[in-house]
C-alpha cells in the first residue's frame, strides 16, 4: 500500500510594535498543522528576516527577560556608530547580530498528529527591529 505525502504551507505575519519582543506562535503552529492533515512527519518553522528569529524554549517571563539582557550584552545596540553595517544609513546590526545568537530556524517532529515536543517547550517569534511587517514560514511535510 503506498502512503501519501501531504506538504503544506502557510505564512504567518507578525508587526511587533517595539523594536525588540518575543511571540509564543505554538497555538498558530498547531492550527497550521491540524489543517495540513499530517499526522507523522516534521514541521519547520523559519523567520523569513535577518533581524528575526525562531526558537524553542520556556514561556516564562524571568527567561524572556534574561535572554534581554544576555542579548544586550552580547550585542549591544548602542554605539550604533561603533558597527560597519550601521554607516550604509541602517541602525539595525545589532539586530542581525541577536538573531545570528538566536537562530533561523526550527525543526519539530509530528508524531500521532502532534508536535513532539519536550516538557515545557513552546516555539518562539524573536523580534529584534521590529515596527514593521515580517513573516514567518511555516511548512509541513508528512502523511
Amino acid at each position: 500500500m503506498a502512503v501519501e505525502m501531504k506538504s503544506y504551507r502557510r505564512e504567518l505575519w507578525f508587526e511587533v510594535p517595539s523594536r525588540r519582543g518575543f511571540v509564543n506562535i505554538t497555538p498558530q503552529v498547531e492550527e497550521c498543522l491540524r489543517a495540513s492533515g499530517v499526522s507523522e512527519g516534521l514541521c519547520l518553522v523559519n523567520a523569513m528576516h535577518i533581524t528575526a528569529s525562531v526558537f524553542i524554549n520556556d514561556d516564562e517571563s524571568g527567561l524572556h527577560h534574561d535572554y534581554e539582557v544576555w542579548l544586550e550584552k552580547l550585542a549591544p545596540r548602542e554605539p550604533v556608530r561603533g558597527y560597519h553595517h550601521n554607516r550604509t544609513g541602517e541602525d539595525n546590526a545589532d539586530a542581525h547580530m541577536k538573531r545570528q545568537l538566536m537562530g533561523r530556524e526550527v525543526v519539530v517532529a509530528i508524531t500521532a498528529g502532534r508536535l513532539d515536543f519536550g516538557p515545557w517547550e513552546q516555539i518562539f517569534y524573536g523580534e529584534f527591529d521590529g515596527r514593521r511587517r515580517k513573516r514567518v514560514l511555516v511548512k509541513i511535510i508528512g502523511e
